[in-house]
C-alpha cells in the first residue's frame, strides 16, 4: 500500500498526440516513456523517485494494454540487470532507482551494461539526492557516469524540458549504444507544468518477438577478449558518437545576453536557482531572458568541447555552478579552454563552497562574488537576507532542536524501548544498524546503534563480531531490507559461518521507509504480485534453526524473548522477527472507513490513552523510555509540585505502547485507557450515565472522609 495512489493521474497517460497534459514531474516522465515505445520498465523504490514506481504500479493496466512490462524489481541490482534485453535487441528499456546509494547496489550490473553496449535504447532515471538530506551520503551520480562511461542528462527542473531529455535520451543511447543516466533531482520530479502529448506507442519490436527470435553476440558478452575491444570501442566509437549526436540535437542550450565579457555555465538541474537569482540581482525576468550570457549543460557528461570554447572565447571571465565535490565539470573545462589557448578566467569552486546545497542564498553569494570582480559596472542591490539571517540566528537559538523520529504509534518504538530495557539488565551491546525507519534508533531516546553499512547489510555489519562472548552482536533490518539482499548476505552468510549473533527483523508489512510499498511478506494479497511469504519460513530455509515471530506492542513477551536470544549458549545465528503492521499505513487505510463509518451513523469505538495528572512524578522515564511524538509535557496543575507533567496530546492513535512500557519498566501506574464512542447507543448512555454517578459517588464519600480526617 503506496503512500499516495495515482488511480486517477495515470488516466492522463491516454491523451494522445496534440492534447496538453498537465501534471507531475514525476507523471510527466511515465508519459514520456509511454511515447518514446518503452517495452520494459523496472526499479527499486527510494527518495526522491519513489513516486515514479507508485505511478508505473498504478499504470499496470495501461502498460499491459501497450504491452510494456513493469516489474517492481528486488533491488536496484535486479533492475539493472533487466536491462540485459536491450543488448542484443532493439528493445527500448527504462530502469530507476535512487542515487547515489542505489546505483552503488547496481554498479555490477550497470558496469557489465556499459561494457557490452546496447542496441536498444536504455535510460536509467536515477533519483539525485544531493543536498536533500534523505541519503545516507552526500554523493553524485557524476562519477560512476565517468568511470564506467554512461552519459548524464541534468534537464532544466521544467516539464518540458524533462520530455524532451526522456525522449532524446533513447535516442542518444541508440545512436551511441551505450546506456545513458537521466538524473532527476527532487525539484524536477515534483515540478508542475504541461506539454503537448504525442501518442502512445507500442514496443516494436515486442518482447515475444525478441523471445521467438533470439539472438546471440559473443562480442557483446563482458568476456575476455571481447572486453577489451569494449574499452576500444568506448573511446573510439561510442564516445565519438554521442558527441556528434548531443552537438547535432542541440541537446546543451545557450542563451546569449547583453553582457558579452562574462558568462555563466551552469548544470541543468540548477538552472531555475541561477534565473532565481538573477532576476533577485536585476539581471534577468522571471522568464529567463537573462543579461548575462548562459551556457546551460543539460548534459553533464560527455561535454562538448567547441561548444564550450565558442561559449568562452572573447569573454574576460566565466562563471561555473557546479554542485558537489569533487569538481568534475570544472577540472574537465579548465582542461579544455587550456589545451585551445583561451585566455578565460574560468570561476568555480574559488568562490561557491565545495560541499553542500547550492540553495538560493548560496547561489547569490557566489554569483555577487563573481561579478563584483569580473563586471566592474556591476553594483549588486541591498541583500534582504542579511537581516533576515540575524534573525534565523536569533530563532535558532532559541528553539530546541527536533530531530527526526518514528511517527506515532510506530511499532518499531517498543522493539527499541525493550533493547534499552534488556541494556540497562545486561550491559551495553554492539548493535548494528540498518537503512530503514529504524535508523532513527540511534537518536534520542533510544540512542541504539553503533554502526549502518547499508541496505539489507545490518546481520553483515556485525559480521566481524563472531567471537566467544557473553554479551553477543545484535543486529537490526526491516522486512524490506531482509527481502532486498539481507536473506543471503546477512542471514544466510551467518549461517555458513556459525555466527552465534542476534539479528532482528523489524517486519511492518511494507518497504515503509520508501512510501508502503508491498514486498514478499506483506500480508496484504496483491493481484500481479506474491505476497504473503512468512520471514521465518524463509530464515529457516537458509538454516538459521532458532527463530521466534513477536508481536512488536506485546512489551513483555519481546522483552523475554530479546533475552532469552541474547543468553541461549547452542551456537548458529538467532533471528527475532519482530512484526506489526506500520502504524502510518494503518492509519491511511483505517481512517477513511472510520469516517465514512462515524459519517453513516455506525456504532464505533476509538481507545486512547492518557495520563493522570495526579499520579504522574514528573520524572519523565516514560518519554525517555518511549519517545512518542503524542507524549509530551504540560505544566503541573498543582501548584505544590514544580516539575511538568507527561501528557497525552490528540495525535494518540492507541497503540499503547508508553503505558505498556511504563508497566514493564516499573514506572508509575499514572497511565489510563479510554474508549471514545462514536454514535453511541442506549445502551452506552445508559451506562455512561451509571459510571458517573457511581465515580461522583465516590467522590464525595472520599472528600467527607477527608473533611473527617481533618
Amino acid at each position: 500500500m503506496a503512500e499516495r495512489s495515482f488511480r486517477k493521474e495515470v488516466e492522463k497517460l491516454r491523451i494522445g498526440a496534440g492534447e496538453e497534459f498537465a501534471g507531475e514531474g514525476i507523471l510527466a516522465i511515465t508519459k514520456a516513456l509511454l511515447q518514446s515505445g518503452v517495452a520494459y520498465v523496472g526499479g527499486y523504490q527510494g527518495s526522491p523517485i519513489s513516486h515514479l514506481m507508485d505511478v508505473l504500479s498504478d499504470a499496470e493496466d495501461i502498460l499491459s494494454e501497450l504491452g510494456i512490462h513493469f516489474e517492481a524489481s528486488a533491488s536496484e541490482a535486479t533492475a539493472a540487470a533487466m536491462a540485459a534485453a536491450s543488448v542484443n535487441y532493439p528493445l527500448r528499456g527504462a530502469v530507476t532507482f535512487k542515487s547515489t546509494v542505489g546505483t552503488n547496489v547496481a554498479s555490477d550490473a550497470l558496469a557489465n551494461l556499459a561494457s557490452g553496449g546496447v542496441t536498444g535504447g536504455v535510460v536509467v532515471i536515477v533519483g539525485e539526492d544531493y543536498g536533500e538530506g534523505s541519503s545516507i551520503m552526500q554523493e553524485r551520480t557524476h562519477a560512476f557516469a565517468m568511470k564506467s562511461q554512461m552519459w548524464l542528462i541534468d534537464p532544466r527542473p521544467n516539464v518540458p524540458s524533462i520530455v524532451q531529455a526522456v525522449e532524446q535520451a533513447f535516442e542518444l543511447s541508440e545512436a551511441s549504444h551505450t546506456p545513458v543516466f537521466l538524473q532527476m533531482r527532487i525539484r524536477s520530479c515534483h515540478v508542475h507544468g504541461s506539454f503537448t502529448a504525442k501518442d502512445n506507442v507500442r514496443p516494436s519490436p515486442s518482447l515475444r518477438d525478441a523471445m521467438e527470435r533470439p539472438k546471440r553476440d559473443l562480442n557483446r558478452i563482458v568476456l575476455p577478449p571481447a572486453s577489451f575491444l569494449h574499452e576500444q570501442e568506448k573511446v573510439n566509437e561510442r564516445w565519438p558518437a554521442a558527441v556528434e549526436f548531443i552537438r547535432e540535437r542541440g541537446m546543451n542550450e545557450r542563451f546569449d545576453g547583453e553582457r558579452k565579457r562574462v558568462g555563466i555555465i551552469v548544470q541543468g538541474g540548477l538552472y531555475n536557482t541561477l534565473i532565481r537569482t538573477l532576476e533577485r540581482l536585476g539581471l534577468s525576468d522571471t522568464y529567463g531572458n537573462s543579461e548575462i550570457s548562459l551556457y546551460v549543460l543539460n548534459v553533464a557528461y560527455p561535454l562538448i568541447d567547441d561548444e564550450i570554447v565558442d561559449f568562452c572565447q572573447g569573454k574576460d571571465a566565466v562563471l561555473l555552478v557546479e554542485e558537489g565535490q569533487p569538481n568534475y565539470l570544472e577540472q574537465s573545462i579548465s582542461t579544455v579552454l587550456r589545451r585551445s589557448d583561451i585566455g578565460t578566467v574560468l570561476v568555480g569552486k574559488d568562490v561557491f563552497p565545495m560541499a553542500g546545497e547550492y540553495t538560493a542564498q548560496v547561489m547569490r553569494n557566489g554569483v555577487v562574488s563573481f561579478l563584483s570582480d569580473h563586471l566592474a559596472v556591476y553594483r549588486p542591490p541591498a541583500d534582504p537576507m542579511e537581516e533576515v539571517g540575524t534573525l534565523i540566528a536569533e530563532v535558532a537559538g532559541a528553539v530546541p532542536p527536533r530531530p527526526p523520529g518514528l511517527c506515532t504509534g510506530c511499532p518499531e518504538r517498543p522493539v527499541f524501548a525493550c533493547l534499552k530495557l534488556l541494556q540497562q539488565e545486561m550491559g551495553e551491546f554492539h548493535v548494528s544498524a540498518d537503512i530503514g525507519c529504524h535508523l532513527f534508533s540511534i537518536l534520542p531516546p533510544f540512542n541504539i546503534g553503533n554502526t549502518t553499512m547499508g541496505y539489507g547489510l545490518g546481520a553483515a555489519g556485525a559480521s566481524a563480531f563472531n567471537t566467544e562472548s557473553d554479551r553477543p552482536a545484535i543486529s537490526i533490518m526491516g522486512d524490506g531490507g531482509f527481502w532486498h539482499n539481507g536473506l543471503t548476505s546477512g542471514i544466510g552468510n551467518a549461517v555458513f559461518n556459525q555466527s552465534d549473533g542476534l539479528t532482528i527483523v523489524v517486519d511492518n508489512n511494507y518497504s515503509a521507509a520508501t512510501g508502503g510499498q508491498d514486498l514478499l511478506s506483506s500480508k496484504a494479497a496483491s493481484g500481479n504480485r506474491s505476497t504473503q511469504h512468512p520471514i521465518e519460513k524463509a530464515a529457516r530455509g537458509v538454516g538459521v534453526r532458532w527463530t521466534k515471530t513477536v508481536r512488536t506492542y506485546d512489551i513483555g513477551d519481546m522483552r523475554k524473548a530479546l533475552k532469552e536470544a541474547v543468553t541461549r549458549k547452542e551456537t548458529g545465528p538467532k533471528v527475532l522477527i519482530a512484526q506489526s503492521e506500520c502504524m502510518l499505513n494503518r492509519q491511511r487505510r483505517e481512517k477513511p472507513l472510520f469516517r465514512n463509518d462515524v459519517a453513516n451513523g455506525k456504532r464505533v469505538v476509538q481507545e486512547r490513552f492518557g495520563v493522570d495528572e495526579d499520579t504522574c512524578t514528573g520524572d519523565h522515564a516514560c518519554i525517555r523510555l518511549s519517545g512518542c511524538p503524542s507524549l509530551t509535557i504540560k505544566p503541573n496543575p498543582d501548584p505544590l509540585k514544580r516539575q511538568p507533567v507527561s501528557f497525552v496530546d490528540n495525535s494518540c492513535v492507541g497503540c499503547g505502547n508508553c503505558g505498556e512500557v511504563a508497566h514493564e519498566a516499573v514506572l508509575c501506574p499514572s497511565f489510563y485507557k479510554t474508549e471514545l464512542v462514536f454514535n453511541p447507543r442506549s445502551w452506552d448512555l445508559r451506562v455512561w450515565r451509571l459510571r458517573n454517578r457511581f465515580i461522583g459517588w465516590l467522590q464525595k464519600r472520599a472528600e467527607r472522609r477527608r473533611m473527617a480526617a481533618a
